[in-house]
Parts: structure tokens; sequence; C-alpha cells
């Protein structure tokens, strides 16, 4: 029988609704993979064995009932430990939320539920969404798939080893600056930051409510399609959701094509602290755009150099203002009720046990930039910057129809690497903070292995706000045009676990 870890979605899901494989049959492979590696790759915080088959069997009910089934009815998914799950604990990789078991759906999570999809459990993540490498988790760090000794991207690397580790099919992350296509960029996956607003972020925990926006991740151009089409469109509880019809992600998936395509190439994303390897696949990125029809624009965006110190002052005052809810007070960790502490002392008490030491940091810096006395010359000025790379990005697309780059300077460094460097750390999403700051949509896809060491690289394709659906035009050609020159998927060249 074929490995079912092994098919994408769309061919998983095919099966089923063929009646040629059951879901609980696609259910159970998964959680015998699960069971198999995850101990070596740590993805999962919470893996939901029960729930997970209950679906399944509902799903292979309906199909013997004859009953229509949804384009990814029992694909299982692996869900970032970020969306709140009724009846599942919900943690966000924190101390403080060790435990906690949300009372409702995220709107992401209901969605799911009602396209069929099986939910196997929730993906381990840096604390509260805030990392590049999943080693802020506060309960241990993920592995990459390709090699346990380094990282598998932040905040979402749970998502992505789970993709990469043949745990999942499909997964769902979050990106805040770059938490969904950084992990899918140094595991060999496909990630998707959709346009801002375009996927509710209702009971989705809040880290910085202007930045973070939920997206798909999968292991091809198609299943991202295919999951981005079932938890986009608009939802009245979220008021920043955007009430307009969803991009057709799933045909421009099916027909990818760039002839007569203007892309563009920007210059700032270049330069010291890029991987020579990175900059060489990329290199040969923008040479098959050519050869498949596609005119490269060379480009400039001067304030994407600022975007970096523009993101950490923005992103740290929005976290100071949503983590203040986590008061010992409602829900979550208490330290020191004992009856000897006042309220001030239990609050102050929880925050120092159930923070870690990033979560502290961002806090402090987003609480000093908001303070009196310094919030137009930190807060302000930093918004200011935003506008203009927003600018930057509608000069931009008034002279191409998307924008391609590295996804993240280096491939995956080393576990404990960069611990005690925050600096170089937030520099691993120095192409990807752009897109964010303006709520334009992008996504990663994989574009060969680093010559050094032989690990991922991926290629950035930016598009403007509201036409999603470029980004899957052209990942769609991109990912066949390097499948055809490889022969296989980059994924088959991952060692075995």
């Amino acid at each position: 029988m074929t490995d079912l870890t092994r098919l994408s979605a769309a061919a998983l899901a095919e099966k089923i609704a063929a009646g040629e494989v059951t879901a609980v049959e696609a259910t159970e492979a998964h959680l015998a993979r699960i069971e198999a590696v995850d101990e070596k790759v740590h993805a999962f915080l919470h893996l939901d064995r029960e729930g997970a088959l209950a679906k399944a069997r509902e799903v292979d009910a309906k199909r013997e009932a004859g009953e229509r089934l949804g384009p990814l009815a029992g694909v299982p998914l692996a869900l970032k430990d970020i969306f709140t799950t009724e009846g599942i604990p919900t943690t966000v990789g924190s101390k403080i939320l060790e435990g906690w078991v949300p009372p409702y759906d995220a709107t992401v999570t209901r969605k799911l539920k009602e396209a069929d999809v099986v939910v196997l459990g929730k993906t381990n993540m840096d604390e509260f969404a805030m990392g590049s490498s999943t080693e802020n988790s506060a309960f241990g760090p993920t592995g990459n798939p390709w090699d346990l000794t380094r990282i598998p991207g932040g905040s979402g690397g749970g998502s992505s080893a789970a993709l990469a580790a043949f745990e999942a099919p499909l997964a769902l992350g979050t990106d805040t600056g770059g938490s969904i296509r950084q992990p899918a960029a140094v595991t060999g996956t496909v990630g998707v930051k959709p346009t801002y607003g375009g996927v509710s972020r209702y009971g989705m925990v809040a880290f910085s409510s202007s930045l973070d926006q939920g997206g798909p991740c999968a292991r091809t151009v198609l299943d991202a399609a295919l999951l981005h089409s079932v938890i986009a469109g608009h939802d009245e509880r979220d008021s920043t959701s955007i009430d307009a019809p969803v991009p057709d992600v799933v045909a421009a998936a099916r027909n990818g094509e760039v002839r007569g395509l203007r892309v563009g190439v920007v210059q700032e994303f270049s330069g010291e602290g890029y991987q020579a390897g990175v900059m060489q696949r990329f290199g040969e990125s923008v040479e098959l755009l050519r050869e498949l029809g596609a005119e490269v624009v060379e480009l400039s965006c001067p304030s994407f150099t600022k975007a970096l110190a523009a993101y950490y002052l923005i992103a740290p005052s929005e976290c100071s203002s949503n983590l203040a809810r986590f008061d010992a007070m409602r829900y979550g960790l208490r330290v020191g009720d004992d009856g000897t502490h006042s309220a001030e002392e239990v609050t102050a008490l929880t925050r120092e046990a159930g923070f870690g030491d990033e979560v502290k940091r961002r806090v402090m810096l987003g609480t000093y930039a908001l303070s009196s006395g310094y919030y137009d010359a930190y807060y302000g000025s930093a918004q200011k910057v935003r506008t203009l790379i927003t600018r930057d990005f509608e000069r931009a697309f008034a002279q191409v129809d998307v924008i391609v780059s590295p996804t993240t300077p280096t491939t995956a460094f080393p576990l404990g690497e960069r611990a005690d460097d925050p600096m170089a750390m937030y520099l691993a999403d120095v192409c990807t903070l752009p897109v964010n700051l303006a709520g334009n949509a992008a996504m990663s896809l994989p574009c060969g292995l680093a010559p050094e060491d032989g690990l991922p690289v991926g290629l950035q394709i930016i598009a403007p706000a509201m036409a999603d659906d470029r980004l899957y035009r052209v990942g769609a050609a991109v990912e066949a045009a390097f499948e055809a020159r490889w022969g296989h998927q980059l994924l088959d060249e991952a060692p075995s676990l």
C-alpha cells in the first residue's frame, strides 16, 4: 500500500473521496508516524488522538452516506498552538497558559472542522510567537528534520517541522514578521502569509494586532492553496477582517504561468549578511523566471533598510499592550496567591514565573517605547517609517506584478548559535518584515539546497494586498519548473528520520 504520509494533501483527499482510502486509515498512518519520530523532532505539544479519529470516522460516515465531501475532507492537519481549540489545550508555547483549555474555537479552527479537516494536535512555537527559531518555547525546542541539530525556523517551527517530517500533509501557522515564511524556507516546505485581514484573527492569541496574520503551510503550492481557500474569508467577529471576495487561489495554483509577468528584484534584499549559497539559489530562481517568460525588473526600495528597526518598535509596543491581559486574575497561571501578597504582587510574581526571557524583553521594550515623553520619538517615528515602506511597495507594484527575494538570508542555523544574540536572531526576518508592515501577501517555496551545507533555501514571492492569487500563479509555475529540473520534490532529498 502507498505510504499515506508521503502523499500530498490533494492526492490524499482524492483517494478518500474515491473510497480508495478511509479517513481513519489516513489519520492512523499519520498518528503512527508522529509516534515513531516526534520524540526526536518535538513538533507537537499536544496530540488529540481521540478527537482526530472521531473526526475521521465522521468523514468516512459522510462518504458512505453519499454526502459530498469538501476538497480537504479527511486530510490530517497540524495546528499551531496559538489558535484556540475548544476542549484542547492552547498554550502559545508559554508557561503562563500551560494547561489552559479554551471554551471556544478560533474562526479558523471552526472553518477547519466545517471543512472536515482532521486536526491531529497542536504544534510547538516560540512563546507568544516571539522568535525565529522555536527555541523560545517554554516546552523545549523543535528540531529541523533535515538536521535535528538545527532550527526549524520560528515562530512556527513546530508546524514546518511536522510537514518536513511527514507527520502531517498540512499545517496552519501565523506570520507577524515572517513566522510562516522563514520556517518554510529552512525546512524546504511552502508557507503563505495572506493579505492582512484575509484570514480571521478571532481566537488567535494576539502578539502584535496590526501585523499578525494566520496562513497555510504545506508541502506543495496546490495544497497551500486548498487550505487557504478553506480558512480565508470575512469574519464579522474580527474588526480587521476584509469584507471582499477571496481571490481564487486554487485556480491560480492549478494554472501556474509567469509568461508576460513583470517580476521585481529589490536591490535592498542583498548584500552583507546573506549566505553565498542562498544568493546563488536565488540568482538561479531569477534566471528560471526569465526562462519561463517573465520580465525581470530591477527595483530600489530604500525604506526597506529601516524595516527591522521599525518592526522592533511597533511589534513590542503592541505586544506590551496585548500581554497586559495576563494578570493572573482571570485565567492561566497564578503564583503567590497565598493570602500574603497583594493583587499587584501576585500579577508580578505570575509574570516573572510565566513569561520567558524574550517575551519579557519585548514587553519592556514596547512599554518604554509607548511611555510618556518617548512615544513620538519611538513608536510614532516607527509608524512613519511604516508609511514609507508601504509607499515604496506601491511604487514598486506600479512597475511590476510581483516581487521576488530570498526568504531569509541564511539556511537553518544550529540550535543555540544565536540564543545569546537577539540582534542576530532578529536578522533572520530581514526579508520578510517589510511585507507585514505594509499588509501585503507573500509566499515562500523551496528553490534548492545551499551548496555549503546541503540545507533548503526559500524563494519569497510578494504580491500586492488582495492579489494573493498571483503568489499561487507564480509559485506553481516555479515549483513545477524546479521539480522538472530536479526530477523530484526537494523533500525527497531530506535525510530519513
